[in-house]
């Protein structure tokens, strides 16, 4: 008799680079190495993978999970079930055990009973005695610990078909200096694999096969690329107050500055990064050091967004640069730290009380958050405001696999209007807010390069002159002048993908039609009548100002409308994910 679970194990034999698995740890044991190791050895292998890492906001004792997801196409979207859940925390078999589709696999650690009331008739349990194998091989407490997750790697690399070879070099480079932990990891994945194939039928239905579709690609985070992204566009200075996630932003920009920020003659320091006592004061010394000339930036999440409104508002209105870096997180309030949401899009908009309009980039992957880092530089100088780029955990934490990282070594700075000593010597006298150029711009100084020049700023009402004013007209002016620029990126960008919410709440500036092949043509007559309007490879959506909600638009130009009116924002995530031609996603979540 052909049963449904006997289809669909029938089903899984046919499939090689196409499947999801998922590691469930306690946090804190030294599973990530473990984790990382596998992932990057099937990148290695040439087949296209991704990885996601969903870890609590503690330090140790609560569950983790890893999942990793092959597909030969390149589809990067999170799986709903997983062909294989490695099962190494007991807080959370039951649940870990409902997320094995049917027909697939549980590797559990079998030094331990499993309770009963877990079983599962149309899955496969794979029990290996991990902690009893490291309990007799290893004799330091804290080595069996992380030992064991090497061992289930080796087990994993035997059920998968994972390239011995690969994984052994990736341990040779990882502790090429360290020859005792070389040797126990070794010992460990050893372990692992030689009774994985000694006790079951290796590989699985489900395998691994070497391909070659990631020669030109490398496996990177979107933190580290925007860190890297920050040194090539020149930045010099970096305040922050530690958040997840962006802290790796600046943890990884640290680690470019004193390898590439230090002069080769003198050993000094051509870089300032300092670690504020909080947000305010975070942006307040960005605010500061780009016054004064300096590339600088910080990095934060929703919660520091919030803090810093004020100060955002003075750059505004006080026309200065400023480079922030939004690494979202789910909110509101202290919300879910190591979880992903993009909540902060409105907020940054209009960060700031008052008539605040800002400039924000939205990369999709580490590739664009490395080339729109220095993106960001230049036209937060060009047009004197501040520039966000937002990205969010899972774009920020996770490693993806991205086309190699290309660098135009003809790049030079776009520093905007700043006048120099000779050029203020010429004029009789220096006008802050007036002499508006093309992009409706009005030149700056730095302070203290010439009498003429400027020392000091203000936030309060001002004239087009700089001079302090409280008259309607005056102050009317100056604001709307600063509206002005936003329609004017077309200039900075040229054709390109570009969304400006408008004074109307539409979109001056773009066409009616959008091509679809990853570029929007900007036209001078049309307006799309949305509030917000996000291009990202070949799909654009939109939230209309007199739609239903959201609506989305496929390669093929059929729209459709997955989520709820007021739920917008995870439509900007499940875009990610889909807008490349990959339709996966059948139905809205819950």
């Amino acid at each position: 008799m052909t049963t449904r679970s006997s289809i669909v194990h029938k089903l899984l034999r046919t499939r090689v680079n196409d499947f999801a698995v998922k590691l469930a740890n306690v946090n804190g044991t030294g599973s990530a190495s473990a984790n990382g190791l596998l992932m990057q050895a099937v990148f290695r292998m040439g087949v296209p993978v991704s990885g996601k890492n969903l870890f609590p906001s503690n330090i140790q004792g609560l569950p983790t999970w890893y999942e990793i997801r092959v597909n030969k196409d390149g589809y990067t979207a999170r799986a709903l079930d997983y062909d294989l859940m490695v099962a190494m925390n007991s807080q959370t078999y039951e649940h870990d055990v409902r997320e094995v589709r049917e027909g697939g696999y549980l590797l559990y650690d079998s030094s331990w009973p499993l309770d009963p009331s877990l079983h599962r008739d149309d899955i496969t349990f794979i029990g290996v005695p991990l902690a009893r194998m490291c309990n007799e091989n290893f004799r330091d407490p804290r080595e069996r610990i992380l030992m064991k997750n090497i061992a289930y790697a080796g087990s994993i690399a035997a059920l998968l078909n994972v390239d011995m070879g690969i994984v052994g070099q990736l341990l040779e480079e990882k502790f090429a200096g360290k020859k005792a932990l070389r040797e126990s990891n070794h010992k460990a994945l050893s372990l692992g694999y030689d009774y994985a194939t000694r006790n079951f039928e290796c590989p699985l239905p489900f395998r691994l096969e070497k391909m070659d579709a990631n020669g030109d690609k490398i496996l990177i985070d979107g933190n580290t690329a925007t860190a890297l992204g920050c040194v090539y566009a020149g930045a010099t200075v970096a305040a922050w107050y530690p958040i997840t996630p962006s802290t790796s932003v600046m943890d990884a920009f640290k680690e470019f500055c004193e390898t590439y920020r230090r002069d080769p003659e003198t050993g000094k320091n051509n870089y300032c990064i300092i670690q504020a006592e909080d947000e305010l004061a975070a942006i307040g010394m960005v605010i500061g050091a780009s016054w004064t000339g300096a590339r600088a930036f910080t990095s934060t999440a929703g919660p520091g967004i919030s803090l810093m409104n004020e100060l955002l508002g003075l750059a505004y209105y006080a026309e200065i640069p400023a480079v922030v870096i939004d690494v979202q997180r789910v909110g509101p309030s202290t919300g879910m730290p190591t979880r992903t949401q993009q909540g902060d899009i409105l907020e940054c908009a209009f960060a700031s009380h008052g008539d605040t309009r800002h400039i924000l980039l939205f990369p999709s992957n580490p590739g664009e958050c490395f080339e729109l880092a220095v993106v960001a530089f230049d036209l937060a100088e060009r047009f004197q405001t501040p520039v966000f780029m937002l990205t969010d955990l899972d774009i920020g934490m996770n490693d993806w696999v991205v086309p190699r990282l290309a660098w135009n070594d003809a790049y030079r700075p776009d520093r905007g209007r700043v006048l120099d000593a000779e050029e203020l010597e010429r004029i009789s006298k220096f006008l802050r807010y007036t002499g508006e150029d093309e992009n409706h711009v009005a030149a700056r100084t730095l302070p203290g390069i010439h009498p003429k020049g400027a020392f000091f700023t203000r936030g309060s009402g001002h004239t087009k002159f700089g001079d302090y004013t409280e008259m309607p007209d005056d102050y009317q002016e100056v604001l709307d002048r600063g509206y002005v620029p936003g329609r004017d990126l077309r200039i900075a960008f040229g054709d390109g993908d570009i969304a400006v919410i408008g004074d109307d709440g539409g979109l001056p500036g773009l066409a009616d039609e959008q091509s679809f092949d990853g570029t929007s043509r900007f036209r001078d007559e049309g307006s799309v009548r949305a509030d917000v309007l996000i291009h990202l490879d070949g799909c654009s959506l939109r939230w209309a100002s007199s739609g239903p909600g959201p609506v989305g638009l496929r390669a093929d130009k059929t729209p459709f409308a997955p989520w709820s009116p007021g739920y917008w924002p995870s439509v900007l995530g499940f875009a990610r994910f889909a807008c490349s031609g990959q339709w996966e996603w059948a139905t809205a979540p819950a």
